[in-house]
């Protein structure tokens, strides 16, 4: 059975009251609700508006900050470092990348480091929003307070998956890279141990240090995530995994050697590039669009069909839903369903 549609800016909208019912200030709401929206789009349909009822809980617990603003902890222009005082890790990346955006016609280059955000939602979902100026960004994440991934060759959990993303400019569709530096994620790892379900594969390693295809060996019995690479070439995903807990963590100044534990504080790291600075907008798209179709037009080997470009998916998905709209899962739909009951709030109808 077809998982029901939405319409997108209904959907929003929806979502924006359920978080202003729940205490949110208006703005952050409503950047918060079209970022997960967009991760809907996207086809991240983990990091879309399923994740209402933790945000909910976050804001009637404290844990995720209401209302406020950020504090400046050092600005030079072409960088900057904000600390989040626990607010949205949403309205935080959106408006840290429109004021790079703003300052990089000046600069080329804008770099910030953000300490203390709330969740960030898809990363993927932030990059349409750059590229579509003709700029280039790369954004990672990671949670100092939080332990799931072991350093490659060691057997206690001590980095998260840390994802990291990058997009550019093409004449025609961007390309989106959103990868993290695990095999698999927090959220996968935690849907399919409640489900009861296997990975397809061994990605997680057992206290032991044994290969496993059992998540509850990760959520209940103090096993780990495999870095990207898996057993024999985790040294890449490991190497890729320091990177975006230190350009995060250390440049923002908040990462695991002062993060309080148990508290849920992500630390970013934005960079927004103009390649205007460099051999001008035109240079660069002659050469993402020849690297793009010398991609897609490579012969596809037997197992597979035509080469894909990181973003053509979620380009896809995303014309599709805007077109027909947006779809949200059964069990998130009925859950938000629930909270309108309780709100005494309209539900969107359904399309289908």
């Amino acid at each position: 059975m077809p998982m029901p549609l939405i319409d997108r800016i209904a959907l929003t909208q929806f979502a924006k009251q359920i978080l202003t019912r729940a205490g949110m200030e208006a703005d952050k709401a409503e950047t918060t609700a079209t970022v997960l929206v967009e991760g809907d789009m996207i086809g991240h349909d983990t990091h879309g508006v399923s994740l209402l009822n933790w945000y909910v809980e976050a804001l009637e617990d404290g844990s995720l900050a209401k209302s406020g603003s950020y504090e400046v902890v050092n600005d030079r222009g072409a960088a900057f470092v904000w600390d989040g005082k626990s607010l949205p890790g949403a309205w935080l990346l959106t408006k840290a990348i429109e004021q790079a955006c703003e300052r990089v016609g000046d600069h080329g280059v804008v770099t910030a480091a953000i300490r203390n955000c709330h969740h960030t939602c898809a990363l993927s979902a932030f990059m349409r929003q750059v590229t579509e100026r003709g700029l280039i960004v790369q954004l990672s994440v990671s949670h100092p307070a939080a332990s799931r991934v072991a350093p490659y060759g060691g057997t206690k959990p001590l980095l998260t998956p840390n994802p990291m993303a990058a997009g550019f400019p093409t004449s025609a569709d961007p390309i989106l890279i959103d990868v993290s530096a695990s095999i698999t994620t927090t959220t996968m790892t935690q849907n399919l141990a409640k489900a009861g379900k296997k990975f397809p594969e061994a990605w997680a390693f057992t206290a032991a240090g044994e290969p496993t295809d059992d998540p509850r060996e990760v959520t209940e019995r103090g096993g780990t995530m495999m870095p990207l690479g898996g057993q024999l070439k985790g040294h890449k995903g490991f190497g890729l995994g320091l990177i975006v807990e230190l350009l995060g963590q250390g440049l923002s100044g908040k990462g695991r050697a002062n993060a309080p534990s148990g508290i849920f504080s992500q630390s970013a790291f934005l960079q927004i590039i103009d390649p205007a600075f460099f051999a001008g907008l035109d240079a660069f798209t002659m050469q993402s669009d020849f690297l793009a179709s010398a991609c897609r037009s490579n012969p596809p080997a037997p197992w597979n069909g035509p080469v894909r470009m990181p973003g053509d998916s979620a380009a896809r998905r995303r014309r599709s839903a805007l077109e027909e709209g947006v779809p949200v899962g059964d069990v998130a739909w009925a859950k938000l369903c629930k909270h309108a009951e309780i709100a005494g709030l309209p539900v969107p109808d359904v399309a289908a």
